[in-house]
């Protein structure tokens, strides 16, 4: 299979404006933006022909083509990150079998979570797009509770059927549980890392659908395909010991820099 790496940068966010370009310290102290440390996320992902930053913003444009991105700039009425995608895709003309989708505040995305997403989209003909979910430990857990009794918006959690196809994304943590889980790999709650696999011709139908409600009321972008009746195919990945977070916040920052010390990430 051919496969292309899109990461969406806009620099835009009511949540958290400029953050593709926020600064991000390593183990070595030396300080990296957002973008580039998404950039080279993708190069270690094997299996790979193509890597460009899509953005609409020349400040992103720049910082990218300065670290040795290929950019792809893209209209700013994209409305999110799959949207962008596919503008990309379209812009460099298509050809390949599958596109992902690294979004660029994922920069601890372990390279196996996106060739895993590659080979399950490819076995599961019945999916339209592939995107991992990470089984909680307590830890995990807690930190996804403590930001929703803070008020603040932090990671997607994911439920699915037994053939693994999503049932619904949300914000909130769901499956609803009251219990303490002692032991820590046994949480019934899956938190949704941001990436995606997409099969081109639904990337190409997704930007043609109207957003719906649940799009709306959750804001994230991966219901469209729900609502649409597209299959989502949620591949269980396996985090080898590698602490995982997104970049939501501002309060995100230190966490991920200490995320990183642990993984001697430069």
């Amino acid at each position: 299979m051919s496969v292309l790496i899109v990461i969406p940068a806009r620099y835009a966010s009511s949540r958290f404006p400029g953050k593709p370009l926020s600064l991000l310290k390593g183990a070595t102290g030396q300080s990296k933006s957002l973008i580039h440390r998404s950039w080279e996320a993708a190069q270690h992902v094997s299996g790979v022909d193509r890597v460009v930053v899509a953005t609409d913003d020349e400040r992103i444009e720049q910082a990218s083509r300065a670290f040795g991105a290929e950019v792809v700039m893209t209209s700013s009425d994209c409305a999110n990150g799959t949207e962008r995608c596919a503008e990309a895709y379209e812009n460099l003309g298509g050809g390949f079998d599958s596109v992902v989708n690294l979004q660029g505040d994922a920069p601890l995305t372990p390279p196996w979570f996106i060739e895993q997403l590659i080979k399950g989209l490819d076995k599961d003909q019945t999916a339209d797009v592939a995107t991992p979910v990470l089984r909680c430990d307590v830890s995990a857990l807690t930190a996804l509770r403590n930001d929703r009794s803070l008020g603040r918006v932090g990671g997607t959690t994911a439920v699915f059927s037994a053939a693994r196809h999503a049932l619904y994304f949300s914000k909130e943590v769901i499956p609803f549980t009251d219990t303490l889980h002692a032991n820590k790999h046994t949480t019934p709650v899956f938190h949704h890392v941001g990436v995606y696999c997409y099969r081109p011709t639904a990337l190409a139908a997704y930007s043609s659908w109207p957003v719906g409600p649940l799009e709306t009321l959750e804001g994230l972008e991966q219901l469209r395909f729900l609502e649409n009746g597209r299959n989502v195919l949620c591949e269980e990945v396996d985090a080898k010991g590698r602490n995982f977070w997104e970049l939501n916040n501002p309060e995100d920052t230190p966490k991920i820099e200490e995320m990183m010390r642990k993984m001697h990430m430069e």
